[in-house]
């Protein structure tokens, strides 16, 4: 087949191919039918996120994993016999995490490449970095992750190494890797303390303003609201981990400066190990005044969203801090789940309803769409008066031309 060239069109190195993908969850009881397919959107938008094709679903219901195989033998000949009909599919992506044993199993059975929850994540992760510092927290993560996976995804080298110059006292080639790991994790380590303290300094030489942090699920708009507050130009775009530096922007509002810091998003299962490599990026969050939970009210799973942010900003040590409900994508919301025969009258009611939940649920909250600008009127009004207490507090001998 020949190649399709496009004049014009800048090129660099080989053409990356596009990858064809199954994915694959395991059902546990305590998991919803809605639920269940919920989930498995999401790692489709991971997976295209990364770049790859989702070719079809596999899901199987189990009280538990299979120690082998993670899914049970039955299902392992299901999508093997998938695979064989379809040899443009490239890899298998599963929904959980697997061992390094689960992993060697399956790729023996199935013959494609396979890859786990985390390990997508943190491949999108490392396509998105661009900072020294978010480049050598993935890196530290991926190792991190990777250390106690060694055994199972080198059992072919348990056994002792031979050769000249390699025998020693007693050492395996897993015990080899293992420090080998170790050193580049120890390294890492250094490199991201020192940038810490340089993080530390910038943020000591600030002039004595209140910390304002955006924080929520990924895409649910933090970046678009954060460039409509600050009239700047940061990336947003409907993919998952758009953001991945922490941004740090002034913003006045008339004649009152804040700081606006834009995070990265949080996401269901998000790898423990990834969470602790970028606390230092985090300590955004962690030193704000205010915090601006901003929600995608359109989600079906909105609530669930919810709860995995403030279950990561408690691990954070952040979950007590002052927070604003920002409930965003109301546009969205109304295509969504308003049909044509409603009503004004009706329309009104249920939205009237799904606020007041939502205030005697979450506190402090704000119904906003930052696409089209509805309620940003209402948001400033209430998060100016949020600042200004927090002035008062914070900085109570400070000269404030704004009251």
């Amino acid at each position: 087949m020949a190649k399709e060239w496009t004049l014009g069109e800048k090129t660099s190195g080989l053409k990356k191919e596009t990858e064809h993908a199954v994915l694959v969850s395991l059902i546990t009881p305590n998991v919803t039918e809605p639920q269940a397919h919920e989930y498995m959107d999401e790692l489709q938008f991971l997976a295209e996120t990364a770049g790859a094709i989702t070719l079809k679903r596999f899901t199987q219901r189990l009280p538990h994993p299979e120690h082998r195989t993670f899914i049970g033998k039955g299902k392992v000949e299901e999508i093997r016999e998938y695979l064989d009909r379809h040899e443009e599919v490239t890899m298998v992506i599963f929904d959980d995490d697997l061992s390094g044993k689960q992993t060697n199993n399956l790729e023996e059975a199935l013959k494609v490449k396979i890859v786990d929850r985390s390990t997508l994540i943190l491949d999108i992760f490392a396509s998105r970095a661009q900072s020294a510092q978010a480049r050598t927290q993935v890196e530290l993560a991926q190792m991190k992750y990777l250390m106690p996976r060694l055994r199972g995804l080198w059992t072919h080298l348990e056994r002792q190494a031979g050769g000249i110059g390699t025998r020693g006292p007693g050492e395996t080639q897993i015990e080899t890797d293992r420090r080998i790991v170790q050193y580049r994790m120890n390294i890492l380590e250094g490199r991201l303390k020192d940038i810490d303290r340089q993080n530390q300094t910038q943020r000591k030489t600030r002039t004595e303003m209140v910390r304002v942090a955006l924080v929520g699920y990924t895409n649910v708009g933090k970046s678009t609201l954060l460039n409509y507050l600050s009239k700047s130009e940061v990336l947003a775009e409907n993919k998952l981990f758009a953001t991945l530096d922490t941004t740090v922007r002034k913003v006045v509002f008339n004649t009152m400066p804040f700081l606006l810091s834009d995070t990265v998003g949080f996401i269901r299962k998000l790898p423990h190990h990834l969470v602790e490599s970028f606390k230092s990026t985090l300590d955004e969050v962690r030193e704000s005044d205010i915090l601006l939970h901003v929600v995608d009210i359109a989600h079906p799973q909105f609530e669930d969203q919810i709860s995995t942010v403030q279950q990561t900003l408690r691990e954070l040590g952040a979950g007590d801090k002052p927070t604003l409900m920002v409930f965003n994508k109301m546009d969205l919301y109304r295509e969504r789940w308003f049909d044509d025969l409603l009503d004004e009258d009706t329309r009104a009611e249920i939205e009237s309803d799904l606020r007041n939940r939502m205030f005697h649920t979450y506190g402090e909250s704000v119904f906003i769409s930052a696409y089209t600008n509805e309620g940003i009127e209402d948001f400033r009004e209430r998060l100016t008066r949020l600042i200004k207490e927090t002035y008062v507090v914070r900085y109570p001998h400070q000269v404030k031309s704004w009251v």
